[in-house]
């Protein structure tokens, strides 16, 4: 025998014997060390599994928390019983109860073999490590921990907030320099029993029993002082996402595994059988023998680490749903909303849609309801035309309406008389184009047969409402193309805009606008507008409307195109 294996196990005892028995069948010992939190009676039923196995050994059990001392006093343990019991182990395999191996033991002991002198573990410098989670890197090392981070946190923190305001540091013993990496090695014989017989040992546990997370620093620091020649990588395959936590191995990740040509991987399901079935024969001799390579599959989890955190555009997702701005785009395609366009002209919407071919809504945000194309109850996805369930969440409306019409251009109408919570929702997406035409919602008050104070009264509202939406979509967070004109100066000249509008929305087409949706008469405008100044209200947002000469003839004596009905 060459090869040892210690095994740390605090659940699934059964996969744990089930492993065990593996390495030892294969000519491996191994040392078991179970977490001391583990009852009695679960610990007794591995003892029980293992009765037959000749060379496996148990060790003195410690609790085993993450990020306290425990886990290095168990490791410790396990290792000098191999040692002790073992004399023909020239190599020391650290591993987990839920680790796996992937390749036939047989390559893995082939390998050592051929690098009897070799140290497998990862050792690098503060300094140098980029995957710490948490913010605390070379203050592992320098301040005290004597809570838990899981049990205590409130301790935890507030102890170590107390020691950076009084400025303590902790004497680090001469001759280490701190150094990081994963807590699964695979060590000589020589630069074990080093480290473990090391005369000053009880002064460097000492200092290391105040160390957060000392399974990361305690080997891979004292490494450095006792061997001639370390590999700074672990053997064993082990993924963490972007919050530090590692990733947990399925049976559809078969082939992801076998990919990596690692020797061993962790975490595996416990319920995984198919990797535990295939993995666990000898189905693999035969195979090229190769380096391992976790690097291979880098790549892929980086995509999935991505798509974890940033999603897909426009679709969120429940890792980002309560974050603001985490979003990876508000929405899923680009859209366009149009605002006093069904005001000032009375036939836009079925214009539009014919001239454009794109699918093209009403007032979406309407108070009273949601006004679908072609005058639709149930939408793409289930969405309700109903106002109230819209409003539940007027974002995730609009979000999923674009998501669930995919590969459709989707225009719809917006103004001061609908839900005025979206208004930052369009003003911060890229992929909206807001074309406003400021004021047009006076022509319908115009068109009404209110009494004239409420029309004052509804036109002091929407104005307000409007100057507000307008001051959004100027801000300087604004990331949606707008393009804003007042009534005036777009019912000057109307045919400009709207061909712009045409060639945005379908830019293949490139043809030139030979019909223009008709134009409701505003003869008599002005004159409202002086009537709206007369009785104290100030509109602003509409532009110079002559009061005896509206803008309509102006333009007609100047031959300006018109189509008015």
């Amino acid at each position: 025998m060459s090869l040892g294996v210690v095994m740390l196990c605090h659940t699934a005892f059964d996969r744990a014997a089930q492993v065990a028995q593996h390495w030892v069948s294969r000519g491996c010992p191994v040392v078991i060390h179970v977490d001391k939190r583990v009852s009695k009676s679960e610990f007794n039923g591995l003892q029980a599994a293992l009765a037959d196995v000749a060379d496996v050994r148990f060790s003195r059990r410690y609790p085993c928390e993450w990020g306290t001392w425990g886990i290095v006093a168990a490791t410790q343990t396990a290792a000098a019983t191999m040692l002790r019991d073992f004399p023909g182990v020239r190599h020391v395999y650290l591993a987990s109860g839920s680790c796996l191996p992937l390749r036939p033991v047989h390559e893995l002991v082939t390998y050592l073999d051929e690098r009897p002198r070799t140290d497998f573990i990862e050792s690098v410098t503060t300094a140098d490590v980029g995957w710490t989670v948490g913010g605390l890197d070379l203050e592992r090392f320098t301040l005290r921990f004597p809570f838990s981070w899981r049990k205590h946190r409130r301790l935890f923190d507030g102890y170590v907030n107390l020691q950076r305001r009084i400025g303590f540091k902790r004497r680090i013993p001469p001759g280490i320099v701190p150094h990081l990496g994963s807590q699964w090695w695979c060590l000589t014989r020589q630069t074990l029993s080093a480290i473990l017989e090391d005369p000053e040992r009880e002064e460097i546990d000492r200092y290391f029993r105040r160390v957060w997370i000392p399974d990361e620093s305690y080997f891979q620091t004292l490494v450095r002082r006792y061997s001639a020649n370390v590999e700074s990588r672990s053997l064993t395959l082990s993924k963490f996402d972007f919050q530090g936590k590692p990733h947990i191995f399925y049976d559809d990740h078969l082939q992801l595994l076998r990919r990596s040509d690692c020797f061993v991987a962790r975490k595996i399901w416990p319920h995984a059988k198919k990797l535990y079935r295939v993995f666990m024969t000898e189905d693999g001799v035969g195979q090229a023998a190769a380096e391992p390579n976790p690097g291979k599959i880098d790549r892929l989890f980086s995509k999935a680490i991505e798509r974890r955190t940033k999603g897909r555009a426009g679709l969120y997702m429940q890792s980002r749903y309560p974050n603001e701005n985490w979003e990876n785009g508000k929405s899923a395609s680009p859209y366009s909303v149009f605002e006093g366009f069904t005001e000032l002209f009375e036939n836009f919407e079925p214009w539009l849609g014919k001239v454009t071919g794109a699918r093209v809504h009403g007032h979406l945000f309407s108070l009273d309801r949601v006004e679908f194309a072609g005058g639709e109850t149930v939408y793409n996805g289930a969405l309700s035309s109903s106002a109230a369930l819209r409003d539940y969440n007027p974002k995730s409306f609009l979000s999923n309406l674009l998501w669930n019409t995919r590969g459709e251009r989707q225009c719809f109408q917006f103004g001061p008389a609908d839900n005025q919570h979206i208004n930052w929702q369009l003003a911060g997406d890229p992929n909206a184009t807001i074309s406003v035409i400021s004021g047009a919602w006076a022509v319908p008050l115009f068109k009404s047969n209110l009494n004239f104070s409420e029309i004052r009264q509804e036109a002091a509202r929407l104005q307000r409402n409007e100057q507000e939406h307008l001051n959004v979509l100027r801000s300087p967070w604004t990331k949606a193309r707008t393009r804003i004109w007042n009534l005036a100066e777009f019912v000057e000249n109307p045919m400009e805009p709207l061909q712009t509008i045409v060639d945005e929305i379908s830019p293949r087409a490139l043809r030139r606008l030979t019909e223009a949706p008709h134009m409701t008469d505003l003869a008599g405008f002005g004159q409202f507008l002086q009537n709206l100044r007369n009785q104290g209200m100030q509109p602003v947002l509409m532009g110079d409307f002559p009061v005896n000469d509206d803008l309509q003839q102006n333009a007609a004596r100047r031959g300006r195109p018109y189509l008015v009905k």
